[in-house]
C-alpha cells in the first residue's frame, strides 16, 4: 500500500482492489466491484477465506454489499452497511435486487415456505434483518425465500424510538465475538444492531464508534443519561439512567445490565483498562 489505510475498511489485496483505490494501494488490478445483496438468513464475515477463521462480523437478510473477488466458495466483499471487509461464503449471495420494503422488529422470526405456521420452517431470522415484501397472505408477508408473520416486520422507513429500549430487549443474549445478530452479539454489535432500529448510521467496531458517534462528554461521568455510550479500548456499553450500564460482555458472557461502576471497577482491574470515551448523539 501506498499509505496507511483501515484493512477493515479498506478492500483491496495483493491481487485486486477497488478501482476508487487506485493510486492509493498497490494490486495486480483494480476493479469496479458488483453489486450483490445478502440472500441468506445470516452471513459470516471473515477475515480470511475460510471456515475456521476469525468472525468479524455478520451480514443479515437484505444487506447490500460489493463483490469484488469469488473463489473455493467464499466472496471478497464489502458491506454497504457499515464498509466493513472480509470474506462471505459466496452461497449467501445473490444478486442486487429491488431494495428491500420492510425489516424485522422482532427479536426473531421464522421463515416459512408457506403461509402456515406448521409448515418445517426455511431459517430464522433476526431483529434487522431486511425483507422485499411482494405480497400478503392472511397474517404473513410474502417475500422471495417464502412467507414472514407480518407482526413481527415493519416497513423499513419505520424506527424504534428509543436505542437503548432495543437494547433491553436483548439482555440475555449470549456474547458472541463478532456476533450482530438477536443470537450472539458482541459489544460494538450490539450499539450497532440498536442504532440501525432507530435508523441511526454507526460504525461496526469500538473504536470507530468512539471516532464517530455523537460528541464526547467530559471523563468525569458526572451527568450521564439514558442513550450515553461509554468506551473502554476495545469496548463499549449503553447507558440505561446515570447510573446503570448495559452492554454485551464476555464476564456474563451475555448482553447484560449492571451499576457503571462496578463494570469500571472491572474492566478497568481485568481487561480493557480505563475508560477512554463517553459520547452522547
Amino acid at each position: 500500500m501506498t499509505e496507511t489505510l483501515d484493512p477493515r475498511l479498506t478492500p483491496a489485496r495483493a491481487d485486486i482492489a477497488d478501482e476508487r483505490l487506485r493510486g492509493r494501494v498497490d494490486a495486480a488490478r483494480f476493479v469496479a466491484g458488483s453489486p450483490r445483496r445478502v440472500t441468506a438468513p445470516s452471513a459470516p464475515l471473515r477475515r480470511e477465506p475460510a471456515p475456521e477463521a476469525g468472525l468479524d462480523t455478520e451480514a443479515l437478510l437484505g444487506d447490500a454489499v460489493t463483490l469484488y473477488a469469488e473463489a473455493d466458495g467464499f466472496a471478497f466483499v464489502q458491506l454497504a452497511r457499515d464498509g466493513y471487509v472480509g470474506y462471505l461464503p459466496a452461497d449467501s449471495l445473490g444478486p442486487a435486487g429491488p431494495e428491500p420494503t420492510h425489516r424485522v422488529t422482532a427479536l426473531r422470526t421464522f421463515l416459512y415456505p408457506e403461509p402456515d405456521l406448521k409448515r418445517t420452517v426455511r431459517g430464522h431470522l433476526s431483529l434487522g434483518a431486511r425483507l422485499v415484501v411482494t405480497g400478503e397472505s392472511g397474517a404473513y408477508l410474502e417475500t422471495g425465500g417464502g412467507y414472514v408473520f407480518a407482526r413481527h416486520c415493519a416497513p423499513v422507513a419505520e424506527h424504534e424510538p428509543d436505542y437503548v429500549a432495543t437494547a433491553m430487549r436483548l439482555v440475555g443474549t449470549p456474547y458472541l465475538w463478532g456476533g450482530r445478530t438477536s443470537l450472539g452479539l458482541d459489544c460494538s454489535g450490539l450499539a450497532q444492531l440498536c442504532l440501525d432500529a432507530a435508523g441511526l448510521p454507526c460504525p461496526r467496531d469500538a473504536d470507530m464508534q468512539e471516532r464517530a458517534l455523537g460528541r464526547a462528554l467530559p471523563l468525569d461521568a458526572a451527568g450521564l443519561r439514558r442513550g450515553d455510550f461509554v468506551f473502554w479500548r476495545g469496548h463499549v456499553g449503553l447507558m440505561l439512567d446515570a447510573e446503570t450500564l448495559i452492554h454485551a460482555n464476555g464476564h456474563h458472557m451475555a448482553v447484560a445490565v449492571e451499576p457503571l461502576a462496578e463494570a469500571v471497577e472491572r474492566i478497568q482491574a481485568h481487561s480493557y483498562g480505563a475508560v477512554t470515551g463517553l459520547r452522547r448523539l
